[in-house]
C-alpha cells in the first residue's frame, strides 16, 4: 500500500521539496495552484503537518470553507473532496471523467461524508479538478 511522501515534520513542503517529490507532475501541481489562487477561484492553500497521518497536507479553502485537501505521493498528487449524500448527487451531473464519477459512487461514507479523490500526474487532469472546485464552491 502506498503512503504519502512529505513525512518529515521538520521539512516544510517548499517549492524545491515539492519538485523533488512530484518529479514530472510538479508542472501539473504548479498549474493547479496558480489557477486556484487567481481571482477566478480565490482559494487559499495552507500547508500543515498532521500528526494523525504523520504527513504534510495542504488544506485549500475559500474564505473559511475547506474546498479540498491535497496530498503528495511519489511522483503524483491527490485532491480529496468531501460531500454529503445530498450534495454528492450533483457529482453525476458534472462533465468530468466517468472514472471519477464511478469511483465516487463506489466510495463508502466516512461518517456522514463521502470522499471524492482525484489522482493527478498530468496537466490535462486539472480541468476535472477545476469543475469539482466550482461545484463545491457553489454549495451552501
Amino acid at each position: 500500500m502506498e503512503t504519502p511522501v512529505l513525512r518529515e515534520k521538520d521539512i516544510f513542503p517548499s517549492k524545491e521539496v515539492l519538485e523533488i517529490a512530484l518529479g514530472d507532475s510538479y508542472l501539473a501541481f504548479e498549474e493547479l495552484i496558480q489557477k486556484v489562487t487567481d481571482t477566478q477561484y480565490g482559494l487559499e492553500p495552507v500547508w500543515n503537518y498532521y500528526n494523525d497521518g504523520k504527513a504534510w497536507l495542504c488544506k485549500v479553502c475559500y474564505k473559511k470553507k475547506t474546498i479540498f485537501w491535497l496530498s503528495v505521493w511519489d511522483k503524483y498528487f491527490k485532491t480529496g473532496f468531501y460531500f454529503t449524500e445530498k450534495t454528492g448527487l450533483g457529482i453525476k451531473e458534472l462533465e468530468i471523467d466517468n472514472e471519477i464519477k464511478e469511483s465516487f459512487n463506489r466510495n463508502k461514507p466516512i461518517g456522514k461524508l463521502i470522499p471524492l479523490t482525484i489522482t493527478i500526474s498530468l496537466k490535462e487532469q486539472i480541468s476535472d479538478v477545476l469543475k469539482v472546485i466550482e461545484f463545491k464552491k457553489s454549495l451552501k
